[in-house]
């Protein structure tokens, strides 16, 4: 199959869909988690919860980038955004997350300069159109966003573009699915591992996974075939007895991954000791940060930041979503006080967020309209 709307079929899904049916033992349940917000947002909008048998679950994982950054660094980058001269940058999804001094957006209409961007790039454009002015690249994502992030860190050392910095919240995808696993009483059986982060990475950073902790793992893409595909692959594996890192995105992923994006990452940035995840804590070399070389073009280290630590609000359980402890329809706000217009936490505010995708398209679907 070559394009997006084979692995939309009905027909194949149905034909995999009886594989999967095949494959289940009647009263035994399997809990899978989905590590990427594409695949969790796959999974609401066409149903396949509602498709696959009961004994199928999907947990929904720390995958979307958005959700996982503490209040304490939305915090930090509102205070960059009003600093004199300075103009913050980042991504149309981060405008939104609430920090407790507010969200970027309400810092914008306090009177700070803040400016939405499609790519580190722009920024970096930006910079050069406005010599006077310090602008700040407010960067996240796990390994699939941070080498756009790296190429740009060496294009304004190459050019001498000294009004650039980057505020570097990129995290990687391996330590928080290690410390998931170390949690006592972890539900996670399997893992579909995510298409995107894949192609920079490869499959072999999940190694780990099946050989130290016995737990199946297939790397995926994003339409409801792959991911019932991915399933399958994941069942197969459970009846054979097998733990292995399987390939079901061969069109795109390599072993090895993308060489040339994992120099330019090497190049410019390395991990950090420790970094706090929403949800999961502070977990130990789980983030990149600018090499110091690059100091220059290092928000961290050209400006004094309060590294602020938050507490999610009280009512908000998007720390427990991220883990898979529990559904986003079990926290007690969720499309009450907490919606989409007005989020109350991450997982509300990003479009790969599991509350954003459960609040549009949690409900019963027909295999007639996956």
């Amino acid at each position: 199959m070559r394009f997006v709307s084979e692995y939309r079929r009905p027909d194949l899904a149905r034909n995999v869909l009886r594989e999967i049916e095949a494959l289940v033992e009647p009263g035994c349940p399997v809990r899978i988690m989905e590590v990427c917000g594409g695949h969790t947002h796959t999974i609401y909008r066409h149903g396949l919860q509602q498709l696959v048998p009961p004994e199928v679950e999907f947990l929904h994982g720390p995958g979307c980038p958005v959700c996982v950054i503490p209040m304490g660094r939305v915090d930090d980058a509102i205070w960059l955004a009003e600093q004199p001269d300075v103009v913050l940058t980042t991504f149309g999804d981060m405008l939104r997350v609430p920090g407790k001094r507010g969200s970027l957006l309400e810092a914008k209409a306090r009177g700070a300069d803040v400016r939405m961007v499609y790519s580190p790039l722009d920024a970096l454009e930006l910079a050069r159109r406005e010599p006077d002015r310090t602008v700040v690249f407010f960067a996240i994502g796990f390994e699939t966003t941070a080498p756009a992030t790296a190429v740009t860190l060496l294009h304004a050392r190459d050019e001498g573009i000294e009004n650039l910095c980057v505020f570097c919240n990129h995290v990687t995808i391996g330590p928080p699915l290690r410390a998931i696993l170390d949690t006592p009483g972890t539900l996670v059986e399997a893992f579909v591992a995510p298409g995107h982060v894949s192609t920079v990475i490869g499959t072999r950073p999940f190694d780990f996974i099946a050989r130290r902790y016995g737990k199946p793992v297939v790397v995926t893409a994003f339409e409801p075939v792959d991911i019932l595909h991915a399933t399958a692959m994941i069942l197969r594996q459970l009846r054979d007895g097998r733990c292995e890192v399987e390939n079901q995105y061969t069109r795109v992923v390599r072993r090895d991954g993308n060489l040339r994006a994992l120099d330019a990452l090497a190049e410019t940035m390395e991990l950090r000791e420790t970094f706090e995840w929403r949800g999961l804590g502070w977990i130990g070399e789980s983030a990149l940060r600018i090499r110091p070389e690059l100091a220059a073009w290092d928000a961290e280290a050209r400006f004094d930041l309060p590294a602020r630590h938050e507490d999610d609000f009280k009512a908000c359980r998007c720390g427990e979503v991220l883990v898979g402890a529990i559904k986003p329809v079990d926290c007690k706000v969720f499309g009450t006080a907490c919606t989409p217009e007005r989020p109350l936490g991450a997982c509300m505010v990003s479009s790969e967020g599991a509350c954003a995708a459960a609040y549009q398209y949690a409900r019963p679907v027909s295999l007639t309209t996956a």
